[in-house]
């Protein structure tokens, strides 16, 4: 963990901290406490953006050794838990995806440009669904115009956040990754493993039908948040609408995104929602209980996906050990079948 990481993770939670302390701290935990079972229904809203996250990675990835869409979805599912929980910025995820994508025996290369290439279109499908939201924000009763149009310019970063890293992929970023990795790591296997990671890269940009495929999905799975949204708000007793939650749930998600060198996007992803909710006069102290349970909901899946992590890499590495004893024993037994030379 930097220093970096940890600083800005100490401020994400001291804001965290601070929104609560500041709005009526018992009202909001009895709001979180009324919730009851409800919070269950948020919580399982999740499983179907996961599996449109899943959907949307699948058409990237080269090779017949694909992982069967169960596979992926597990996949997603723990990279999803190292961007909620771990004191990482809100990439190591993808370096998890492109280590467990390997160990099921995808080329390194291939696996990189996957999840390079699916991190592009997931983007650029936010942005889709944040212009989507701005779009029925101006068309929505709302409060507080200056936030509407700083929601506007945060739409346009995202807009250009993704056009800029999808254009970077096909202008050459990979080709430099590929020259300067051997030289980061100090091993020549670097250069090795990731040998034709620029073509591999380009070879999906030049397949539209899987990069409008991989969009399609993405879209589907930000949408769906919607109606986890409009769940949340619901067990907190706001009266708020399918076209309110839309609102809430892009502009939240759109500031998690924004804020990805936070770790976990604490401070970040709940300054957001607590904005978004302003916008349509929820009171403070639901607006923060309304962050908090989608924080709940990202503790719920990030504890066991973080647990299948490690069970799945110490299975793995057992696997290994077995297997590299299982090699040494027969070469020995070769070896000592031979006729000694003269």
């Amino acid at each position: 963990m930097t220093w970096s990481a940890l600083i800005t993770l100490v401020v994400g939670l001291a804001a965290v901290a601070f929104l609560v302390a500041a709005n009526e701290p018992a009202e909001i935990f009895g709001l979180l406490g009324a919730a009851g079972l409800g919070m269950l229904a948020v919580i399982a809203l999740r499983l179907p953006q996961i599996l449109f996250a899943a959907l949307g990675w699948a058409p990237l990835i080269d090779g017949p050794g694909r992982p069967g869409w169960a596979a992926l979805v597990r996949m997603r599912w723990i990279r999803d838990s190292v961007n909620a929980l771990l004191p990482v910025a809100q990439v190591g995820g993808e370096f998890v995806r492109v280590r467990l994508l390997v160990q099921r025996g995808i080329g390194a290369a291939p696996a990189t440009a996957s999840v390079a290439v699916d991190l592009g279109t997931e983007l650029a499908a936010q942005f889709v669904f944040a212009a989507i939201g701005v779009a029925v924000l101006l068309r929505l009763p709302h409060q507080g115009q200056a936030a509407a149009e700083w929601a506007v310019v945060a739409a346009a970063l995202c807009g250009a956040m993704a056009l800029g890293f999808l254009a970077a992929q096909r202008w050459g970023l990979f080709r430099l990754v590929e020259r300067l990795l051997p030289k980061l790591t100090g091993k020549a296997a670097g250069r090795a493993g990731m040998a034709g990671l620029h073509q591999a890269v380009l070879r999906l940009h030049r397949a539209p039908r899987r990069l409008w495929s991989s969009g399609a999905a993405h879209l589907v799975s930000w949408l769906l948040g919607t109606l986890e949204a409009w769940a949340a708000l619901r067990v907190l007793g706001v009266e708020a609408g399918l076209a309110e939650a839309l609102v809430i749930e892009s502009l939240g998600q759109l500031a998690r995104s924004l804020g990805f060198m936070v770790p976990g996007a604490f401070g970040v992803q709940e300054g957001g929602f607590v904005l978004a909710c302003g916008l349509f006069g929820i009171p403070p102290e639901q607006a923060v209980a309304f962050a908090l349970v989608r924080r709940i909901r990202d503790v719920a899946f990030a504890l066991p996906g973080l647990a299948a992590w490690r069970w799945g890499a110490m299975t793995y590495a057992r696997a290994r050990t077995a297997n590299a004893a299982a090699n040494a024993a027969a070469n020995a037994a070769a070896t000592a079948g031979r006729p000694t030379p003269r």
